[in-house]
Parts: C-alpha cells; sequence; structure tokens
C-alpha cells in the first residue's frame, strides 16, 4: 500500500468567505506520493545500465542481487531505490519495443 499524506488545502486559496455566525469548513484531499526518485539514484542506475547493460532484467530480485554485486558501499535503501528504477526502466523500454510497428524490414526478414 502506498503511503498517503494529508494536506490542509490553505484558506487562503479558497474564494469562499463565510457569512457571520458561520463555521469555515476545513477539507482535507489525500496527496498520494509519486514515483520521485533522487537525482542521485537516476544517475546511478543510468550509469549502471551503460556499464553493464546484459545484467539487468525485469525481475527485481534478480537486479537487486546485481546492483549489490556492483555497488560497495551502498545501503539498503539505496540499493533497493537503485533496482527499483532499473527494474522500472527495463520493463517500460520493453513494453516500448512491443509496441512499435514493424519496420519494412523485419517484415522481410520474418518472410
Amino acid at each position: 500500500m502506498r503511503n498517503l499524506k494529508l494536506r490542509l488545502i490553505s484558506i487562503d486559496s479558497c474564494s469562499y468567505v463565510p457569512n457571520a455566525g458561520e463555521k469555515l469548513k476545513l477539507t482535507w484531499r489525500k496527496i498520494q506520493l509519486g514515483k520521485v526518485k533522487t537525482e542521485q539514484i537516476k544517475h546511478l542506475g543510468k550509469e549502471l545500465m551503460a556499464r553493464f547493460p546484459t545484467k539487468f532484467t525485469t525481475d527485481f530480485d534478480e537486479n537487486k542481487r546485481a546492483v549489490d554485486t556492483l555497488t560497495k558501499g551502498t545501503t539498503t535503501r539505496v540499493r533497493n531505490q537503485v533496482a527499483g528504477y532499473i527494474t522500472r526502466t527495463v520493463s517500460l523500454a520493453q513494453s516500448n519495443s512491443e509496441n512499435e510497428p514493424m519496420t519494412e524490414e523485419d517484415q522481410e526478414a520474418a518472410e
């Protein structure tokens, strides 16, 4: 389950002004934390994928072990974040390549 934060909507941003004797209703809304990675995580992940392109797959556990062996001195949290970033990048690249239409050269080679 993703972490959810509650944030108070600021009163200044409301255009509604309550009348005398009327209570102001404060509303809370849920903010879902996104898939934002720090620049260091992205940089390390891109560098590892550039140096060792064949070591990474769409399996998180395999990528976690590969990142652990390739990097020394990283914390468990950083290792997991880098492995997750690499897994997501590889799986997105694979799904994009599957969705591309076949070119004429590919069709000729298939025949």
